[in-house]
């Protein structure tokens, strides 16, 4: 039965999937390659190196960074194995990085006696950037000399080394953020994912990537980055032969057996260039996208690339399609091509974002980098070994966000009839018939309605609330509610911390069905502002070496048609942003106390809000703090919006925006750290913030023309019984006043695109335009009938204890609280806080170190 991802996609791979990695992690498959005459994969993961069988389809033996002192702590960065064979010796290459030392560098292992054995480490130091993140690999033999070239995607660099002893070549700059590396002729081509160095940022705007790394050329009205290109260097001395502009992100890049020709994957142009290696000019531009034709929604991400013996068929990895592409070459992409232009002959569906594509004789190796997602449960970690504490032995399976398994796909290569019933079931499982649906023309006299059928279509609301609350599942806060599917056990900030969300499931709606699209903020906020995530986000998954863009301070990161907030400008709609996307600057001396001892006191709070993106600059509200610092409690964020809206109140006519998108994130918590308030006590904090700004909004004029849509932007922090991206969602009207539960599966891209669908914009993507509107969250008749809030029921300044008063683990957890890294939002790691909630709100109740493993102190 096929499986449903919490974004419109369904999975049903062909083949045969090989799924391994310890329970405790989030595992992710990122590259494979076929070991020379052997049966051999070689799969390169976040964690290390494995070896699958592929006639037993199991993995035979395993490597992994903890292994060794010399790697402990690294990660494997975006791609790159490679694998050679000589003298009946095996050795393998591949890339990982450490950021908090700031080490980097090329490892070599050898397979010998049936064991993966680390054998060297050639370490790359950084220049100009936090890391030197070396990435993709080549290996040439030249004049009887073993070479291998690294790409340096932080240092902006390419590497030539001499293999036998290690030492540099030459080292040369290339544009931005170079990523693959492909070897043809004389030449090394290098794709950047930035395009080129800035030079000119007075005709053209720039933005950081993030800035630490340098910057790239940007959209102003998305903030996205407008260029791609390709370095070509001379393989003798490197120098600089051209640099070829090509499609958006280029990724992976691939020659032709016959060296002629260097393919390269345009992870956000939905395409693949063609490079003739003779002119070094490019031939042919295809389209891979699965659902082509006008409006040329995009969001396919191919990434990867494979082509077969003869150079005629080229499979192109689809990230976000969940397949890879069969590509028929024509006569300007290959030798022997086809007469005519290059075709797209069908599809293959694999698991979810297939990053890494090998090719045998008769099949097709997919390296699955989601793989089937966050599945491991409790159950599962029993069934192999691990240990369950008393109280969690008779509940049901419970899952977190960051436990799931590494997979690989083993694809036989499909005759004619079976691609086109590959084809077919493709379209299918990514709901190719919403996008036509999306597609539809309004209807004339169409009476309003609160979410039109059709895109156009009049909707009674004229305005839209968007809040995005940060990381709880729906069992945390709403698992004591008898009417929904809840799990009593794992709610730890209940009616009695969050009394306003639970008077609004009541009141109004309880969606028991709703997900978060990702498994953490540096993804949800992506899926949240933008209705999907791009190569680049996927690239940097669990390891976010170059950025953690929850805050969107990073170019890279954003697709091309970028967020819901210009799509509504580009269309004629007002526009408010409160605290996304922005950083607040205030005066750091201050504590918590101080800051909420001033707001009591109706003393301002000082502070300028920045952002990265200039589109989001004049939209950003001054009087907003923005949410990236949890130091400032929820309640002046609270106080600023009723303001606002009182003085749009005042105004004439109708002033209110059309859309306001806000970031109201304590109920992140910041642990048990000395001096802040109690976990319960920031949730809290944030509950009744909600609470009052939408009883503000419904004693406004504007409440019977307003909805209000509230989501969390991922359910990373906890623990859920149904699924680990189960997370608390409402949806708050005059036309939302259901009382009862909607069990309809919904997700944060429906979100967005009932928001799109309410206010008569066009979906930005491929994986919005086939969302699913939340036509069942509205009644047909409006009850206007204002809400009002709950009082706390925690004190919102009950701050945790200071160390000196605290023993064993209590103390533990305060100083782990204490770490810097705990600062902002997401900034440390989400298993040790979810530890630290649960101590801090059940107390010595056992905590169900079956979903992230045993304390250490190493936490």
């Amino acid at each position: 039965m096929p499986l449903l991802l919490p974004y419109n996609r369904l999975l049903a791979p062909a083949g045969r999937v090989v799924a391994y990695g310890s329970p405790d992690l989030e595992n992710h498959a990122l590259d494979v390659q076929l070991v020379p005459e052997m049966p051999l994969l070689a799969v390169e993961d976040r964690y290390g190196i494995a070896l699958v069988d592929t006639l037993q389809r199991r993995v035979v033996t395993r490597w992994n960074y903890a292994a060794d002192a010399r790697t402990k702590g690294m990660m494997s960065t975006y791609s790159g194995l490679k694998v050679r064979r000589e003298n009946g010796a095996t050795h393998l290459y591949w890339s990982a990085a450490n950021g908090a030392t700031r080490q980097s560098g090329v490892l070599e292992a050898a397979y010998t006696a049936g064991e993966l054995h680390l054998t060297r480490l050639f370490p790359f130091a950084p220049v100009g950037a936090p890391l030197a993140l070396p990435n993709d690999l080549a290996l040439t033999t030249e004049q009887g000399r073993r070479c291998l070239y690294v790409a340096l995607n932080g240092n902006n660099q390419l590497v030539k080394l001499d293999l036998a002893t290690g030492q540099t070549v030459w080292t040369q700059p290339t544009g931005t953020a170079p990523y693959g590396v492909a070897v043809a002729g004389e030449q090394v081509f290098v794709s950047n994912w930035g395009g080129p160095l800035p030079t000119d940022t007075l005709r053209q705007e720039a933005a950081g990537v993030p800035g630490a790394y340098g910057h790239a050329y940007v959209d102003p009205r998305t903030g996205a980055t407008t260029q791609g290109t390709v370095s070509i260097l001379r393989r003798s001395n490197g120098h600089l032969v051209k640099e070829l502009p090509v499609g958006l992100h280029p990724t992976a890049l691939l020659a032709s057996p016959d060296e002629q020709f260097v393919y390269v994957a345009n992870g956000n142009s939905d395409a693949v260039s063609v490079v003739a290696v003779a002119d070094l000019r490019v031939r042919e531009t295809i389209s891979v996208q699965l659902l082509p034709g006008p409006p040329g929604y995009g969001g396919d991400s191919p990434n990867a690339l494979a082509l077969d013996a003869a150079g005629t068929t080229l499979y192109v990895a689809n990230g976000l399609d969940n397949a890879v592409a069969v590509v028929q070459l024509g006569q300007a992409a290959a030798r022997a091509g086809a007469p005519g232009a290059s075709q797209v002959q069908g599809f293959i569906p694999t698991e979810a974002y297939p990053g890494g594509l090998t090719l045998g004789v008769h099949t097709l190796f997919v390296a699955n980098l989601e793989g089937e997602g966050a599945r491991v449960s409790t159950r599962d970690i029993r069934a192999e070994g691990g240990e369950l504490e008393v109280s969690l032995k008779d509940a049901p399976p419970a899952y977190n966000a960051h436990h799931q398994r590494a997979t690989v796909s083993l694809i036989a290569l499909p005759t004619a009839r079976q691609l086109v019933q590959y084809t077919a079931q493709v379209r299918q499982l990514n709901f190719a018939f919403r996008k036509e649906l999306a597609q539809q023309l309004p209807r004339p006299n169409v009476p309003p309605v609160p979410l039109p059928e059709r895109i156009g279509e009049p909707s009674v609301f004229k305005h839209v609330v968007y809040v995005i609350k940060e990381n709880r599942t729906y069992d945390q806060v709403l698992g004591d509610m008898p009417q929904g599917r809840g799990e009593p056990s794992l709610c730890v900030f209940g009616d009695s911390v969050t009394p306003n969300q639970h008077q609004l499931a009541r009141e109004f709606l309880l969606l028991d069905n709703y997900y978060a699209s990702g498994k953490s903020s540096a993804e949800g906020h992506q899926w949240t502002d933008a209705g999907m995530v791009s190569d680049y986000v996927e690239k940097n998954v669990r390891a976010w070496f170059r950025s953690y863009p929850h805050v969107q301070e990073d170019a890279l990161v954003y697709s091309p048609t970028g967020f819901i907030w210009n799509n509504a400008a580009d269309h004629g709609k007002t526009v408010r942003i409160y605290g996304e996307a922005a950083q607040p600057h205030y005066d750091t001396k201050q504590s918590w106390t101080d800051i909420y001892t001033n707001y009591q006191a109706g003393r301002p709070l000082r502070f300028t809000n920045t952002s990265t993106i200039s589109r989001v600059r004049p939209l950003l509200s001054p009087n907003y703090p923005a949410s990236d610092e949890l130091r400032i409690t929820d309640q002046i964020r609270a106080a600023a919006f009723i303001k606002e809206l009182a003085a749009y109140e005042k105004q004439p006519g109708d002033a209110f925006p059309a859309l306001s998108v806000m970031a109201l994130s304590t109920d992140h918590t910041v642990g048990t750290r000395p001096g802040m308030p109690t976990p319960a006590a920031m949730v809290a904090d944030n509950d009744l913030a909600l609470g009052r700004m939408l009883e503000a909004l419904s004693k406004s004029r504007f409440w019977a023309t307003t909805v209000v849509f509230v989501t969390e932007d991922d359910s990373q922090a906890g623990w859920d019984h149904v699924s680990a991206y189960r997370t608390t969602g409402f949806v708050v009207s005059p036309y939302s006043r259901l009382r009862r539960t909607v069990t309809k599966n919904y997700n944060q891209t429906c979100v967005v695109r009932s928001i799109e669908q309410i206010l008569g914009l066009p979906p930005m993507n491929v994986v919005d335009a086939t969302a699913l509107p939340m036509f069942e969250c509205f009644a047909p008749t409006p009850n206007l009938a204002p809400f009002r809030h709950r009082a706390n029921r925690v004190r919102l300044d009950r701050l945790n204890p200071a160390l000196s008063k605290l023993t064993g683990a209590a103390r533990r957890y305060g100083r782990l609280s204490s770490g810097p890294e705990f600062d902002h939002v997401d900034g440390g790691r989400d298993d040790v806080l979810n530890r630290i909630i649960w101590f801090a709100t059940k107390g010595k109740q056992p905590y169900p170190t079956a979903l992230t493993g045993p304390a250490s102190d190493d936490d």
